[in-house]
């Protein structure tokens, strides 16, 4: 069993024709990725790496029976990607565009949530299954980092998501599934919305968590702990312990305010819920031998 995707996930790529586009679909099918289509407007008739390209999600889910799409547009143009996407009945979408506009994020949010759709992303490298499939940009040759294997990792992070991961494999372990919510203020999806999937996942037996500061989805997560809705080991690391309140750091949501957002809030939540939470990322595979028993 995988989250989101797997060699059967029939996917499309938006805006596979620019160069982010040809590179990235040219790796998603040599990991094992079935990319069946691709869509830029006006070049319909064109193939990219073997792939179709058509004018119009719709005629590509017509022809091709894509049921993902992978979206390689810039931020103004993410919107209208997803929006079709969604309209042409696509429910899984990862859209990796960093600096959508905050409201049309909202719109993108409140849609998916209409429509049962999962939208991963922007601010995303996107969804990984290391041996098997993905759906957007991960370096996933470097098997130090990308090794099959039965720890589920959700991130908010680019940066310290090949740090952290790395540790999980020098633990001893491998990655199931990996998704990368992205770090903007308003996420497609969120972490918690994923808690479940990996519950249900026989091929996972813990999940670790990369937060951050700003937002709350990490406390959301300690809420779904102390309910019992997720119940598997889960090992965190949060970055920005030295950020000082107040104050933004890098991404547009990393902000926190009094008794809430800060490292050391979310930190204490989760302590709190029963998951253990690495200081540094050298400690996240230590922890996940305690909290497996071994």
């Amino acid at each position: 069993m995988s989250i989101f995707i797997d060699r059967s996930t029939r996917v499309v790529v938006q805006g596979i024709t620019g160069s982010e586009g040809v590179f990235w679909t040219r790796h998603m099918i040599d990991l094992g990725s079935s990319v069946v289509s691709g869509v830029t407007p006006g070049k319909e008739g064109q193939s990219v790496e073997g792939v179709p390209v058509f004018h119009t999600v719709r005629n590509a889910v017509a022809a091709t029976g894509a049921d993902a799409a992978m979206i390689f547009v810039p931020p103004r143009m993410a919107m209208d990607a997803v929006m079709e996407a969604m309209d042409a009945g696509i429910r899984k979408i990862v859209t990796v565009a960093d600096g959508i506009p905050l409201h049309e994020a909202a719109i993108i949010r409140a849609r998916a949530l209409e429509l049962g759709a999962r939208v991963v992303g922007g601010n995303t490298s996107g969804v990984i299954n290391p041996g098997f499939a993905m759906m957007g940009m991960f370096p996933y040759w470097i098997e130090r980092v990308y090794k099959p294997g039965r720890i589920g990792v959700m991130t908010r992070s680019g940066s310290l998501t090949n740090e952290v991961t790395a540790m999980v494999v020098r633990g001893g372990y491998g990655v199931s599934s990996l998704i990368g919510v992205g770090g903007d203020p308003v996420p497609g999806s969120r972490f918690a919305e994923y808690l479940p999937d990996f519950q249900a996942d026989p091929d996972t037996d813990a999940v670790v968590v990369i937060g951050e500061l700003g937002g709350t989805m990490e406390e959301e997560v300690a809420a779904a702990l102390r309910a019992g809705t997720f119940r598997k080991p889960l090992v965190a690391f949060i970055g920005g312990r030295t950020a000082p309140e107040g104050r933004r750091m890098g991404h547009a949501g990393a902000i926190t305010s009094g008794g809430s957002g800060s490292a050391l809030d979310k930190a204490r939540a989760l302590e709190s819920a029963g998951a253990l939470v690495a200081d540094r990322p050298s400690a996240v595979g230590e922890l996940l031998r305690k909290a497996l028993g071994r």
